[in-house]
């Protein structure tokens, strides 16, 4: 009998020692208010699965997402479902299975389909990630439609905000496609459309094509409210278009002030028309979103 005592004294010391030790774990670990994490960031506009060649193939560019090493990736020119240029596939959704990832398509544009039945062809921006997406919208912000025969400025979808929960860091990820013509006066309403839209949240990451250089008048006020990931890391020019001999810096990621910066890359390659940007960002745990 007092061995047996002596034996689930022993078992209950244990199983309190074990208990205490996770819970120090837990409190230090990956959830602990505060503790930074390093998550590694792209935007890469995949002219809707096309390289350089002008030839679709959606698994190389899964490939080369996939061998970047980045967790959560912001894409421009997607396709789903949208043409013969992508053989009507949904880009999105074998770029999400070919990587594993978790994901969310926003349309810019969503028409009838060409056969009734078929699914509607659609084409926008997405995200994917490493890590779950726990809420996702489709914001509109001024256009100016190609689409319409005689087309005007005027709110549309296909401003991407996204929640990802990054091991305890939640931060609001928004991804972009701005107006590409000369004239920057829709680029113009557009910033100002994101900044009331991404006013809203104190902790985000706006990434993606604004098919405008670091320079431009149009772009200085998102410039003045987010550091540039690029230029907090690097003093080179950072060229991403075209991609065979780039010659513009169009591809950002954007931070808010209090996140950091470690690196920041251009990736050389020709599995689409732009080459893609990465950084690797630290977050914090607790920050207010």
């Amino acid at each position: 009998m007092r061995t047996g005592k002596k034996l689930w004294l022993s078992i209950l010391l244990l199983i309190a020692l074990t208990l205490l030790i996770g819970s120090n774990s837990y409190a230090m670990g990956e959830f602990a208010h505060g503790r930074q994490v390093n998550v590694k960031v792209m935007t890469y506009n995949i002219q809707a699965g096309a390289g350089s060649d002008g030839k679709y193939d959606i698994k190389r560019t899964a490939d080369m997402i996939r061998q970047s090493g980045a967790d959560i990736i912001a894409l421009q020119e997607v396709d789903v479902h949208w043409g013969a240029r992508s053989l009507f596939e949904n880009d999105i959704e074998i770029l999400a299975n070919e990587l594993n990832m978790y994901y969310f398509f926003t349309p810019i544009y969503s028409l009838d389909p060409l056969t009734p039945g078929d699914p509607r062809r659609e084409f926008g921006v997405a995200v994917l990630s490493k890590y779950p997406i726990l809420e996702a919208n489709n914001r509109e912000i001024t256009r100016l439609s190609t689409q319409e025969a005689n087309p005007v400025p005027k709110p549309a979808p296909g401003f991407l905000e996204a929640l990802i929960n990054v091991k305890g860091a939640k931060v609001w990820f928004y991804v972009k496609h701005l107006d590409y013509r000369s004239d920057p006066a829709v680029r113009k309403m557009q910033v100002a459309d994101m900044l009331n839209i991404t006013g809203k949240h104190e902790y985000s990451i706006l990434a993606g094509d604004m098919n405008a250089g670091p320079n431009a008048p149009e772009l200085q006020p998102l410039l003045e409210k987010y550091n540039d990931a690029w230029a907090l890391t690097n003093a080179g020019p950072g060229l991403t278009y075209p991609a065979n001999k780039p010659s513009q810096r169009i591809d950002y990621i954007l931070l808010s002030p209090q996140m950091e910066a470690k690196t920041s890359e251009v990736i050389e390659t020709l599995a689409s028309d732009h080459r893609p940007v990465t950084a690797e960002i630290t977050l914090k745990r607790g920050n207010k979103q």
